[in-house]
């Protein structure tokens, strides 16, 4: 094979050397780490606006990134307040009802839906960067506290301790979220990918529905358990218990219900019927318990709520020993699951109205938001859809709409709560189903059925997570599954066969591109990402795989035999020393075999790594080739000049070598 890299040296002379891959200059160890730090922590540049400022307008800009309002407070206008004013209004006569509801669903007395929905909104209209974003409890962490901590301490036994564990929980909850932001770590909860979230929050909506069933039919015990099969047996084992005034009453609230959102989805300008509903639901079941004396018939109420605002808790925090794992676990998950739901409904509705919403600032203001709640007798707080999207239609322009809720709910605590005596739990529990059937997206699941089959996979992994064991195991189903997947993705690369477009310079996958030609006695194969040492001896063992067909097609069609091997690292954006040793483990074999090894399109970082490690040295540069066609046409002309047979079929092997 000498004579023909003295060819190949005469080819890469004339033809290549102008286009030789450039081997980035070095950079001092400091500025890589530091870029790299960038890169990772600091993808937007968040200080990038404090280059080249004089320090007042420094500080200034320092409290408009940590204090939103600061920025967007001096142009607010009548005109936005009273948008604000008519949205604050709404989506607190959705807030009232909803926090009560929640407030139950985690086993809290209901006061304490109203207080979360007093402290944190305010918080929040200060810290936060969404214009639409309602804040509020949520049911699926109001769920998942009820879930957590129930298993610790039992809520009827132990009340005071039970509440303080949740504010515990909230709290740390908080610290969590916050973190996250301050130290640029958002990208974790990217983990949760939308098939996870779809699958997740489906599941525990099918589970709140059915907790709901001990309101509807009157039950006064019920299972601690989330799964369907417990909460089955517990309802079907008292069927002597079950209260035929409750059923009917919850059965036709929850049709009301039903019905004024078809009818607010039909008739989007009448958004606030649905938005009303709950709240007319419950002064329609107050009333009619108090006219017909349903109390006395076995139909529940909520009883007498405490007047004034919230009381401090900051004391009642619980850090023994005995129960703060529980607490710092109840936190993290509700906290990351709080995360995932509001900046993704956030990040939703700032794409209708093209504004960027910034997902740090988000954790951060989700975190203080938590932790005055935690100190001021709230549980966790999020920004749920439901109250979010009827913000959103209600036309709001900034944050002062949660402010004016807050407002409304304040003044609900001062005066109104007396009303909310005879408020029968079946009608809290109708709003609660009504809620959570907006959250089984089945038509989320049916296109990644239609679009990626794993994708509906860890959907209904987390689905069937949920609802036939606990919501613990089917957020860690969904998520093993997601990292599982991503793994596979780093450690089972695709490698792709190309071959050329006829009449064109390009080349393609084959199996994508039905014309594509391969090129008699060479194979291109393209690397489709960055080589680790966790997919080096997967790309070594595939390489090989490939060679081995290849020839083994030529031998069975009598084609060309095999002269040359193009790697396409195109798509290899970084190597480390197992990737090297794979691509020198790769170049013995192919010396072994008798062929050329050539990489067309090494990046910048490749390039720089191959050069330290004296691959380059090994190999020769004039087989580092700047484009696959370049790759081509030189193993081309290597070919022509070492196989004088081929000169009676040139035609065929030259057209490639035009393609350069």
């Amino acid at each position: 094979m000498g004579n023909a890299d003295d060819h190949m040296n005469s080819y890469n002379l004339e033809a290549a050397a102008s286009h030789r891959v450039a081997i980035p200059p070095p950079q001092p160890f400091i500025k890589s780490l530091k870029n790299t730090l960038k890169e990772t922590f600091f993808p937007d540049d968040p200080l990038r606006q404090f280059k080249n400022q004089p320090p007042r307008k420094k500080l200034l800009l320092g409290l408009q990134y940590v204090f939103p309002i600061v920025q967007w407070g001096p142009q607010y206008t009548w005109q936005f307040l009273k948008a604000d004013l008519i949205a604050g209004i709404t989506i607190a006569s959705l807030a009232i009802p909803q926090g009560i509801s929640y407030a139950k669903l985690a086993n809290l007395p209901p006061i304490l839906g109203l207080y979360s929905s007093f402290v944190p909104p305010l918080v929040y209209a200060v810290m936060g960067s969404s214009r639409d974003l309602a804040v509020g409890t949520v049911a699926v962490g109001s769920l998942l506290t009820a879930s957590m901590l129930g298993k610790v301490v039992n809520v009827v036994e132990n009340p005071d301790l039970y509440l303080h564990l949740a504010f515990t929980a909230t709290f740390f909850a908080g610290v969590f979220e916050a973190s996250l932001g301050i130290f640029r770590l958002g990208f974790i909860v990217d983990f949760l990918s939308h098939a996870t979230i779809v699958g997740f929050m489906g599941g525990a909506a099918t589970v709140v529905c059915l907790q709901q069933l001990k309101g509807i039919l009157g039950l006064k015990h019920f299972t601690h358990e989330t799964d369907v099969i417990s909460v089955l047996r517990s309802v079907f084992s008292q069927t002597h218990q079950w209260r035929w005034e409750s059923a009917v009453l919850g059965c036709v609230f929850l049709f009301y219900l039903l019905i004024s959102r078809l009818f607010s989805k039909k008739k989007p300008n009448l958004f606030w019927v649905s938005a009303m509903a709950p709240l007319t639901s419950v002064i329609l079941g107050s009333l009619v318990v108090y006219l017909t004396h349903a109390e006395d018939h076995g139909v529940q109420v909520i009883g007498e709520l405490k007047k004034g605002i919230n009381p401090g808790s900051i004391m009642d925090l619980n850090f023994d020993s005995r129960y703060l794992p529980t607490a710092i676990k109840t936190g993290i998950v509700t906290g990351v699951i709080a995360l995932a739901e509001g900046i993704a409904v956030g990040r939703s509705f700032a794409m209708f109205k093209n504004y960027h919403i910034d997902g740090n600032k988000e954790m951060i203001a989700f975190g203080m938001m938590n932790i005055a709640g935690s100190c001021t007798y709230c549980y966790l707080t999020a920004g749920p859809f439901s109250r979010s999207a009827v913000n959103f239609n209600a036309g709001c322009k900034t944050a002062v709409s949660n402010i004016v809720m807050a407002i409304a709910v304040m003044i609900t605590l001062l005066f109104l709560t007396p009303l909310f005596h005879y408020t029968p739990l079946v009608v809290l529990s109708s709003i609660i189903v009504a809620a959570m059937l907006g959250l089984i997206d089945y038509e989320a699941a049916i296109h990644l059925w239609h679009v990626d089959k794993f994708d509906f996979v860890v959907c209904m992994s987390a689905y069937i997570g949920v609802v036939f064991a606990n919501i613990e195991i089917g957020l860690v189903m969904a998520i093993g599954l997601s990292v599982v997947r991503v793994l596979l993705f780093v450690a089972r690369p695709k490698t792709l066969v190309l071959g050329n477009i006829p009449d064109s310079k390009v080349y393609r996958n084959v199996d994508q591109y039905q014309n594509a030609q391969s090129v008699p006695g060479i194979l291109i194969l393209e690397i489709d990402a960055p080589i680790y040492f966790a997919n080096s001896n997967y790309l070594r063992e595939r390489i090989s795989r490939w060679i081995d067909d290849e020839e083994d097609r030529i031998k069975s069609t009598g084609e060309t035999e095999l002269q040359c091997i193009i790697l396409d690292m195109s798509a290899v954006g970084n190597i480390d020393t197992s990737g090297i040793s794979m691509l020198d483990e790769v170049k013995k074999t192919v010396d072994r075999r008798g062929l050329k090894l050539g990489l067309a399109n090494p990046g910048g970082e490749v390039m720089k790594k191959l050069n330290k490690s004296k691959f380059l040295e090994t190999m020769g540069e004039e087989w580092i080739f700047l484009t696959v066609g370049e790759a081509v046409g030189a193993c081309n002309y290597m070919l022509h000049t070492t196989n004088p047979k081929l000169d009676s079929n040139s035609d065929l092997s030259l057209k490639y070598s035009h393609n350069v």
